[in-house]
């Protein structure tokens, strides 16, 4: 059988040493196996041909037949171009090159018959095709051109003429080797009950489709098989998981919450919080570990949530802790947690790096001897000198910042694996949370409380500064406080830096009588908690600040957030940072400043944000624009696959398709015995990239 992974592609034809280095470095391409599944980005119809005299300006790709009568030099040094006049008979068109001058001018003859193809741009009263694809008329055959593959190419790779045009080539030869069926990636059950094409010809009609209907065909077995396996990993994961550890049953809900629901709740619950407690207590009592991911937009009411399913574990006899990334938040969340619990008899912690010697000390005894219930804390809870007595529920604020094998440590501070309850701001569309945290229960509050006001958001161009300030000043004022953000990407940290410290002396130079204060990424922790606690305590106005404040402050009187350079971030960046202000009655206001020269994908994000308030409405429509982004990236749960087709943005539909024939198979064959299945279970394995069990651990 073809085993096309052991095979370099350096002994294909056309490819060699040198290019196979460049398909390396560039594309990270080494094998026969790793070319065959780079898959076009986009198809072109080559099978018509296009009279000249038919071509107006809202073409995209045409072809035409016909012969050069002459070629001209036209401009002088660096913008010199060669003009190829080019006829049909119906009229002339110039086909253009601005670079290989020489090599156009070596190969092409003039009065001899070519196939021309490329996009026509109207110049001058003319068309012309820049760079076209010229072909002997003799060696095309126009039905078989039909769908024309395009691959993305690096501009490394271009110079090196490994252009579209190359891998297009190179792959039809790869194709030419391939005489016998590829080894089959599904078993036969799946291929007959699902209408799938088998591998060979989905690989063959992917690359060089024969019609647009087999390509379809194509694209559907190879994303169905994409998305089932990354569904197939996870939830085999998460049964395996269920199956091996048990998680501590708390079996009653006691006079804690009772007395805290009946006589401290300090506003009624919401139907959303009410429907995600009754989720949560289920989990607690089933005798399975909980995993459990809850979403909710900024202010939905998380907090309070997370508390009272705390309460239900020390009903039961067990400890309790909350984890958050930075030491300002976990702060707050102490306060909050203690501001809820006056007047119960319920001792809660924090601890943070900051705290030190006989207090810590303390603390740490506390914990061991069970008197201290609820800690709070950063990341120094899962230091190994932190003992807990009997830690049954640990709560995990923003996911995002703590990776997987910190909350592995979590789980040696007991017996058994507490249950996890992981708490994120940031709305997830279904269908990302689905693949993401596949192997997380997904509750939502999906409502806000009582008495919120939205935010209203507006997009103002930075020439109106004047006005901007005007409606600032009345803001401060009235007693509110304000945050100015500057944007921060890595790649420009230098230029980012003095925005800001540009920012800073022009927002100090408007506002004389104001205190404002500056956090950014470079700044020491003590210094940044320094400049955060003027702004929390009300004595600075202002806070100028980069993208740092995204998780973290939570001031109620901030009314105002002016995000400068609007443009430069994505949706629930914009959305986050959004939720910084209106978290007190007051009316809060969001302001997106932006230069008039805007892309078309940039002005549809600030219409969404101006639009709406609802972060899953944002969520879904930031990951259509911008697709989900580096997977892998946030990935937390082990799906160590690349999508190569798939696309979880507008593949949605298919991705829960799949995942109910994953979990059918998960269940009818847990341990991965049957005989029919052994050729999914042994992809799986070949797919997995690592044997860390992830997702025991999430």
């Amino acid at each position: 059988m073809l085993d096309l992974t052991t095979r370099d592609i350096k002994y294909l034809t056309g490819v060699g040493p040198q290019r196979a280095s460049l398909f390396n470095k560039e594309l990270g391409i080494f094998s026969m196996h790793d070319l065959l599944y780079y898959f076009p980005y986009k198809y072109v119809d080559r099978s018509r041909i296009y009279a000249i005299r038919e071509i107006d300006g809202n073409m995209p790709y045409i072809q035409l037949k016909g012969e050069i009568r002459g070629f001209e030099l036209a401009g002088e040094g660096r913008g010199q171009r060669l003009v190829a006049h080019f006829t049909d008979g119906t009229g002339f068109v110039d086909l253009v090159w601005f670079q290989g001058i020489q090599y156009v001018t070596g190969k092409y003859k003039v009065r001899r018959e070519y196939i021309v193809f490329g996009k026509p741009t109207a110049y001058n009263g003319r068309f012309n095709i820049p760079h076209p694809d010229i072909d002997e008329v003799s060696e095309v055959s126009l039905s078989s051109m039909g769908l024309q593959p395009y691959y993305n190419t690096t501009d490394r790779m271009k110079r090196s003429s490994l252009n579209s045009r190359a891998i297009e080539r190179i792959m039809a030869n790869l194709l030419k080797q391939v005489n016998e069926p590829l080894p089959e990636t599904l078993s036969p059950a799946i291929l007959a009950e699902h209408h799938l094409m088998p591998l060979t010809d989905a690989l063959r009609n992917i690359h060089f489709p024969v019609n647009a209907e087999m390509l379809r065909k194509a694209q559907y077995r190879l994303k169905f098989e994409e998305l089932f396996y990354v569904q197939l990993n996870i939830l085999r994961y998460a049964k395996d998981r269920q199956r091996r550890y048990r998680g501590y049953v708390f079996g009653r809900v006691g006079e804690l919450f009772n007395t805290f629901y009946s006589q401290h709740l300090p506003f009624e619950l919401t139907g959303a919080q009410k429907r995600v407690l009754k989720e949560i207590r289920r989990d607690l009592g089933s005798g399975r570990q909980m995993n459990r991911l809850l979403q909710g937009d900024v202010g939905s009411g998380k907090t309070l949530v997370a508390l009272m399913s705390m309460l239900i574990a020390l009903d039961n006899g067990y400890q309790a802790c909350m984890m958050a990334p930075t030491e300002i938040l976990a702060n707050q969340h102490y306060e909050t947690i203690r501001h809820f619990l006056k007047g119960m008899d319920i001792r809660v912690e924090l601890l943070t790096g900051s705290i030190k010697g006989k207090r810590r000390e303390a603390i740490l005894l506390g914990l061991l001897s069970g008197e201290v219930r609820i800690l709070i804390g950063t990341h120094a809870l899962i230091e190994d000198t932190v003992h807990f007595a009997s830690l049954g529920l640990a709560v995990i604020d923003e996911q995002h910042r703590f990776g997987v094998e910190q909350r592995a440590r979590l789980w040696t501070k007991s017996d058994r694996p507490p249950h996890v309850l992981v708490m994120t701001a940031t709305p997830i569309p279904r269908t990302l949370a689905m693949t993401l945290y596949g192997d997380l229960d997904v509750s939502v509050i999906d409502e806000l409380p009582p008495g919120r006001k939205p935010i209203a958001t507006i997009h103002q161009f930075d020439n109106r500064r004047e006005s901007l300030y005007r409606s600032v000043r009345k803001q401060i004022e009235e007693g509110r406080q304000v945050y100015f953000v500057y944007p921060l990407i890595k790649e420009s940290e230098k230029i980012d830096l003095k925005n800001l410290e540009e920012g800073y002396e022009l927002i100090c130079a408007a506002f004389p009588d104001c205190r404002v204060c500056k956090v950014h990424g470079k700044m020491k922790p003590a210094e940044k908690d320094a400049q955060m606690q003027l702004f929390a305590s009300g004595e600075a106005q202002i806070m100028v600040a980069t993208t740092v404040i995204e998780v973290g402050v939570n001031v109620p009187n901030a009314s105002v957030m002016v995000i400068e350079n609007a443009e430069r971030f994505g949706l629930s960046q914009l959305h986050q940072l959004r939720g910084r202000v209106g978290r007190g009655a007051d009316q809060s206001y969001c302001i997106l400043v932006t230069g008039y020269k805007l892309a078309e994908d940039t002005r549809k994000r600030l219409e969404i944000m101006v639009r709406t308030n609802d972060g899953f409405e944002i969520a879904e429509a930031d990951l259509k624009l911008r697709g989900p982004g580096d997977l892998e990236g946030t990935q937390q749960s082990g799906i160590a696959f690349d999508l190569k087709i798939a696309d979880i943005a507008r593949d949605g539909q298919l991705l829960q398709y799949v995942r109910e024939v994953a979990q059918r198979v998960v269940d009818a064959d847990p341990n991965g015995e049957q005989p029919e299945n052994e050729i999914l279970w042994r992809q799986l394995k070949a797919l997995r990239k690592s044997n860390i069990n992830w997702a025991a651990i999430s």
